[in-house]
């Protein structure tokens, strides 16, 4: 089956692998015993859908920047 990624959440799904924390909630969803966190068809672990980004200042950067510049994120009043 032909999976799609773009590349900013193939290295989020690289960076998880490195955050400790995320990967303790990991053993928790592998041993059944997490439920609000899910691990998505690409390899991405998500919060109730949402992507949990990992401890990796660089990339926490890289969103806030692209959450600034983004149309999207203008407060309408």
């Amino acid at each position: 089956m032909l999976k799609l990624m773009n590349p900013f959440l193939e290295n989020i799904r690289e960076c998880q692998k490195t955050d400790k924390r995320l990967m303790e909630k990991l053993v928790l969803i592998n041993e059944g015993k997490e439920t609000n966190i899910k691990v998505d068809e690409n390899g991405v672990m998500r919060f109730h859908g949402r992507v949990c980004v990992p401890d990796v200042s660089e990339l926490k950067k890289m969103i806030m920047e692209e959450g600034h510049r983004s149309g999207l994120s203008i407060h309408p009043g």
